[in-house]
């Protein structure tokens, strides 16, 4: 991971979660090329393992013009008490987690109107 091709190294993205993409806002610059609009990702795996209720998606963010690697992103999904859980860490993305109900009314929304 480079420290150097970030505007901000893990900027808080609030509840923004996303396993695929690229927050290209927060790119300076491929510092081995100079290049700011060219990423790939590669390295991409996914893990379910039968004995843990996650998945875990990782992969990494490159330079498409050089191959500089410029950060590794990690994502987690899991199910726990009839919710569903989101986890995300990358230098260039950020860092963000968010809960949601697996009901289309959350229980909780109803409770914090009483």
């Amino acid at each position: 991971m480079c420290q150097e091709c970030v505007k901000e190294e893990y900027p808080d993205r609030g509840t923004i979660c996303l396993d695929t993409g690229t927050y290209l806002a927060n790119l300076q610059g491929c510092q081995g090329c100079g290049h700011k609009d060219t990423l790939s990702v590669v390295n991409r795996t996914t893990s379910n393992a039968l004995d843990s209720p996650q998945e875990v998606i990782e992969y990494d963010h490159i330079c498409g013009n050089c191959n500089h690697v410029i950060a590794t992103h990690g994502h987690r999904f899991w199910v726990e008490d009839d919710y569903q859980y989101y986890e995300m860490s990358c230098m260039l993305c950020g860092e963000a987690e968010d809960t949601r109900s697996c009901y289309p009314n959350d229980p909780r929304m109803e409770a914090s109107l009483f």
